[in-house]
């Protein structure tokens, strides 16, 4: 992963592919070593990422003694025998380059990029990405259940109230969501587009020449439909059922989603996790669609007002997964979080209102919903009464963070390293 952040910061920046490096020893901890390239590459990658003056004092030597830290992770997780299967690598590892493809815009030019083909980018980054999830398995171990007490938050808050500053207004919400229902006559006409491509993938033309020319998903298109490998449980319901039931090289019929038709070919398959790629045409919506969704919910809000319970209707109609089955609850949100689209909107209720339809983007998805305000909140100075999970949010990270300085400076008397900066 290290190699991989170098050569990303190298493209991103534009650092040029001739450029002569040193490549000097610059650090040594443990069995590891840091070359002036790498820390070259990596202070470039910060510089930008955090939009500094490359002329601030002890720039390099504050990213070397990152890269050091790094280092020293690894090097504990090692001693203490800390592992990961081929199979975490391999997924973690394609994953990876699957973004990096995306990024990029085709795995053709991923290459340029690179230099060397995809095939050959795996097997120098594997070793990489292996210490990267080592390093990470680690830190999770040690400081992934860390709890803390009310006792530790109220001393926290008593010695730092003075700056934790004012917290904004806050808004309750809850919502019921409906997706405009595909119109029956536009659905056939898709499925018969698809059939045709279907016919022409079973007479012999290429996969990913198909998908490059007509897959409306832009994501994968530019790869011929490539999705990289994907676990279970991270598809919607029905592709992942038909995926799932393909055998390797096989591909499936029409099958029907939320997002549209799909032609779906399994490629590879791996334990739990799979390497489809896809052919997807989209199902147009027509204004009519619109209107009957945002009926609906009028019927609704009716109801409501008229004393139905909204978090019943919500776990009964909702087709927001995540919120339905919690009687639509959204949560309290800054009011600066509110989806823009309904900004203008919320602003303006007071706590107890609920809105008229609202539309309600996600990507290359839309639909409607009508909020509930249940509680607005004015802008605050932060309190234990009405703030103590944000307080303790708070604090738990403050402890989080000295914990975790503390235990790099005991590695730092375990571990031999020294800097040759």
């Amino acid at each position: 992963m290290k190699r991989f952040a170098v050569l990303l910061a190298l493209i991103l920046n534009t650092v040029a592919a001739s450029a002569q490096v040193l490549d000097r020893i610059v650090a040594v901890v443990d069995n590891e070593m840091i070359l002036e390239s790498e820390l070259n590459a990596q202070t470039q990658f910060f510089i930008s990422s955090n939009r500094l003056d490359p002329k601030t004092p002890g720039l390099r030597e504050q990213v070397l003694q990152s890269m050091i830290n790094e280092k020293l992770i690894l090097a504990k997780a090692i001693e203490d025998s800390v592992t990961v299967t081929e199979d975490e690598v391999t997924q973690q590892l394609d994953a990876v380059i699957q973004q990096r493809v995306q990024a990029a815009g085709s795995e053709q030019r991923l290459e340029e990029l690179y230099g060397m083909p995809i095939s050959r980018i795996k097997r120098e980054y594997r070793d990489d990405m292996k210490n990267n999830l080592l390093a990470q398995k680690l830190q999770q171990q040690r400081f992934g259940s860390s709890q803390i007490s009310r006792m530790e938050v109220e001393e926290f808050y008593k010695t730092y109230k003075d700056s934790l500053g004012e917290v904004p207004e806050e808004v309750e919400l809850a919502h019921i969501f409906v997706k405009p229902k595909f119109n029956e006559k536009a659905k056939a006409a898709t499925r018969a587009k698809l059939q045709a491509l279907l016919d022409s993938l079973k007479a012999g033309v290429p996969f990913e020449e198909l998908a490059k020319r007509h897959s409306q998903d832009p994501g994968s298109a530019p790869q011929g439909g490539d999705l990289g490998f994907v676990r279970r449980g991270l598809f919607v319901k029905e592709f992942e059922t038909a995926v799932f039931a393909l055998k390797e090289k096989e591909i499936s019929g029409i099958v029907e989603t939320e997002f549209g038709l799909h032609i779906i070919q399994l490629l590879e398959r791996r334990g739990d996790a799979v390497h489809p790629r896809h052919i997807l045409l989209r199902i147009e919506r027509s204004e009519a669609d619109d209107d009957s969704a945002k009926a609906f919910l009028r019927s609704l809000r009716t109801q409501i007002l008229n004393g139905a319970n909204f978090a019943e209707l919500a776990h009964k109609y909702s087709e927001h997964k995540e919120s339905a089955t919690i009687g639509g609850s959204l949560g309290t949100l800054e009011i600066e979080q509110v989806p823009k689209e309904w900004y203008s909107t919320i602003t303006s209720m007071k706590s107890g209102e609920i809105s008229e339809p609202l539309k309600l983007t996600d990507g290359n998805q839309y639909g409607y919903s009508i909020v509930w305000v249940k509680k607005r909140i004015p802008a605050h100075k932060a309190n234990l009464e009405s703030d103590y999970k944000r307080i303790e949010t708070i604090a738990n990270n403050f402890k989080r963070q000295k914990d975790y300085a503390a235990w790099l400076e005991e590695l730092r008397t375990r571990f031999f390293w020294e800097s040759r900066l």
